[in-house]
């Protein structure tokens, strides 16, 4: 039997972009073509305040920001980590998300983990998205640009 996961409902999806201020992006690229790029520049361009994640860049700046190595160097609050890397991973970034002070654990489309699930609900961290875009979402909210 295949893992299926029951996302909030769309509502709740909506209040969690509404009310989300800062947005971490795992996986962050700085080639421009790549979904992590086109989608944290997005975020900004909406007035979200981006926290870029890829121990690979660490140091570097892209989109004006610094990437940092993993969640926990992260100086301040996150309300929702966007998770850009593969599903067999999605565990690994649990686990860093569970060591943060982070909210919404949101999985991007095409990407989800019984594992990274059980991890979560087993720590009491109960706001979880997987397998959905935060840009298409974002779009379909209606919101306007928080700037």
């Amino acid at each position: 039997m295949s893992y299926e996961f029951e996302n909030p409902s769309q509502a709740q999806l909506f209040k969690y972009l509404e009310d989300a201020k800062t947005i971490a992006v795992v996986g962050i690229s700085n080639k421009t073509d790549r979904s992590s790029y086109l989608i944290a520049e997005g975020l900004q361009k909406n007035g979200y305040q981006v926290a870029l994640v890829n121990p690979l860049l660490a140091g570097q700046t892209v989109l004006g920001e610094k990437v940092y190595e993993k969640l926990q160097d992260i100086p301040f609050h996150i309300d929702i980590v966007d998770v850009f890397r593969r599903s067999e991973f999605l565990a690994d970034v649990a686990k860093d998300f569970l060591e943060t002070d982070a909210s919404i654990f949101w999985a991007q489309l095409g990407l989800q983990s019984e594992e990274a699930e059980k991890l979560l609900r087993q720590a009491g961290r109960n706001d979880i998205v997987m397998n959905r875009c935060i840009k298409i979402e974002y779009a379909y909210s209606g919101l306007k640009n928080k700037n």
